[in-house]
């Protein structure tokens, strides 16, 4: 019983020193979303990340915020699993504008009204901001 005990503890404390060694190795980049200004899009996106990062955490993402205001996406990645380039791709295939790369045609197709460009007739309405979380309107 003893022994299993200490097997337990182990395991806990490598899994607790994994973690912390991919914190010290990731490394944060901020990516310019512009579409990225209401609650819709944002958890369209968060829930393209979060698959993208898969249940393991193993994939290279370690965690993201949203800045709706600025249009702005801030990640933490691992280097050695996922670049930044990669990511930008993810963010397209969402379906929206990464930086200077453009979003996939089919996926931008599906995104609703307001998660599109400008130039498309997208974004916020007038009078129907966007950017309030939807149990505050």
């Amino acid at each position: 019983m003893k022994k299993l005990f200490f097997v337990g503890i182990m395991l806990m404390l490598l899994t607790n020193v994994k973690s912390q060694v991919m914190q010290q190795n990731a490394q944060w980049a901020t990516i310019n979303v512009p579409q990225l200004k209401c609650w819709m899009c944002k958890e369209r996106l968060e829930n393209y990340l979060a698959r993208e990062k898969g249940a393991s955490g193993d994939a290279g993402i370690v965690k993201w915020t949203i800045n709706m205001n600025a249009g702005t996406l801030r990640i933490q990645y691992i280097p050695d699993r996922m670049t930044l380039d990669y990511i930008r791709t993810v963010i397209n295939n969402a379906g929206f504008d990464a930086d200077s790369t453009k979003a996939e045609p089919d996926s931008y197709k599906m995104l609703p009204p307001v998660c599109k460009r400008k130039e498309d007739g997208g974004g916020p309405q007038k009078g129907k901001p966007c950017n309030i979380p939807p149990d505050n309107q």
